[in-house]
């Protein structure tokens, strides 16, 4: 096994609590809500999938059902699909909305797992090669630099760079060329059985992780480092 392609959000790195990404912005933006109304904003935000990387909506919008099929093929769907989500909640201010989608794209937002830099570091210490390969809308490369993991990177294969998202296998290809290695020679780990294991039919092997809070998946990357023996 000579590379590695990774999922980004709930595999290598998780987002903050939609409460946590709600008071942020309430900070940032100087408004104060009393503590009972920011729980309840909070929760309506979860039960509408507002935060990308959290939960999925509880039921979508028919006006968004189109749109959040190929949200993550290109940056503008990506924006309209999560601050669709979330205008469906009231907040005090309409400007919040944006500023909402804005801060889940901040390093400050995410927290990588606590294996996360040990299993890349090891990885990197036996010469396998390390992709990136994400559902995203974003440029997540700062979030690697930040929290000091993109020195372990070889390559980042964005679906919003490509008009491609997974479980589609030309973007599980792209990796593959650009790791210079044949399919058969790469793992593919994440957290969705659906989108990621959609590198199985290129020919990759493909390993699932459980999509859970940090503090609660401390060492679910481990076992990766025995699976490239």
């Amino acid at each position: 096994m000579l590379s590695v392609l990774f999922d980004f959000s709930g595999t290598l790195f998780r987002i903050e609590s939609t409460e946590s990404w709600l008071r942020a912005v309430l900070d940032e933006s100087g408004i104060a809500l009393p503590e009972p109304e920011l729980a309840q904003a909070a929760k309506a935000l979860e039960v509408a999938g507002a935060l990308p990387g959290g939960a999925f909506p509880a039921q979508l919008p028919e006006h968004l059902a189109e749109v959040w099929k190929i949200r993550d093929e290109s940056a503008e769907l990506h924006r309209a699909a999560y601050t669709g989500l979330s205008r469906q909640v009231p907040l005090p201010d309409p400007r919040l909305h944006d500023a909402l989608y804005d801060r889940h794209r901040t390093p400050a937002a995410w927290a990588p797992y606590p294996d996360a830099e040990e299993v890349l570091h090891q990885l990197c210490e036996r010469g396998v090669g390390i992709g990136v390969v994400s559902n995203i809308g974003w440029d997540l490369r700062p979030i690697f630099r930040e929290h000091g993991l993109d020195r372990y990177v070889d390559t980042y294969v964005l679906s919003y760079e490509h008009g491609v998202q997974k479980p589609d296998p030309r973007l599980f290809a792209t990796a593959c060329e650009a790791l210079e290695v044949e399919p058969g020679e790469v793992l593919m780990v994440g957290d969705d059985a659906r989108a990621d294991g959609g590198a199985a039919a290129l020919g990759c092997r493909v390993h699932l992780v459980e999509h859970l809070p940090v503090a609660e998946r401390p060492d679910g990357l481990r076992p990766v480092l025995d699976l490239v023996g």
